[in-house]
């Protein structure tokens, strides 16, 4: 099996949602100056890079990551590369003629060629589901959606996609890079970091073929 990490490397440069701090990675301890051992130090919010947005994101009292059966998010997954456009719209997706039994679906998009370019600096224009799209995936009981940019919803607007998708019961993994990715179906491993009563988690996300 071929397996293709998609996750986005974290580093002090990864783009962040505008008004949230960026990472803070830094070596604190080193051996080269004398400590007994190297140590790096993590500061970061819980929707930096590669993420996992649980309902509590955006539902009040909504389920927390720690309430997430971790079988949804591994399995069979379709990869569909869409045209360009402002936004995913529903009729995209029915256009994509994705297999009817499909509960995974992540979604290539222009927006992967900012991190195979590696742009830093966080881009407002990215395409992202508008809400007709969001109530079309509820519709086929999609489980799982990813996107390859930092948010699921457009920037313009989002509340209400985030909010579609979370109380449809579909959950959403964000900042993926599909760059080197073709469309087609492979098992997706989604691993959240486990932090109880997290909305959401960084992780590390893997396809298999």
């Amino acid at each position: 099996m071929d397996i293709h990490d998609i996750s986005l490397p974290l580093s002090n440069d990864l783009p962040s949602w505008p008004g949230d701090p960026r990472p803070r990675i830094k070596r604190i301890h080193n051996i080269s100056e004398g400590d007994d051992s190297n140590v790096t130090h993590l500061s970061m919010t819980a929707h930096t890079g590669t993420h996992i947005d649980a309902p509590d994101h955006f539902l009040d009292s909504g389920e927390t990551l720690d309430q997430i059966p971790l079988g949804l998010f591994i399995g069979p997954a379709q990869v569909v590369e869409l045209p360009s456009g402002r936004d995913i719209t529903a009729d995209m997706i029915q256009e994509a003629d994705i297999p009817a039994y499909t509960k995974r679906i992540l979604f290539k998009t222009r927006n992967s060629q900012l991190w195979q370019q590696g742009v830093k600096e966080f881009q407002k224009d990215f395409m992202a589901l508008d809400e007709k799209a969001a109530e079309y995936l509820v519709s086929r009981d999609v489980e799982v959606v990813g996107v390859d940019y930092l948010s699921v919803a457009p920037f313009r607007a989002p509340k209400a996609t985030h909010q579609i998708l979370l109380e449809g019961k579909v959950l959403i993994i964000e900042g993926l890079d599909l760059s080197g990715i073709e469309s087609g179906q492979y098992t997706l491993y989604c691993l959240p970091l486990n932090i109880p009563e997290a909305e959401g988690a960084p992780a590390r996300v893997l396809l298999g073929r």
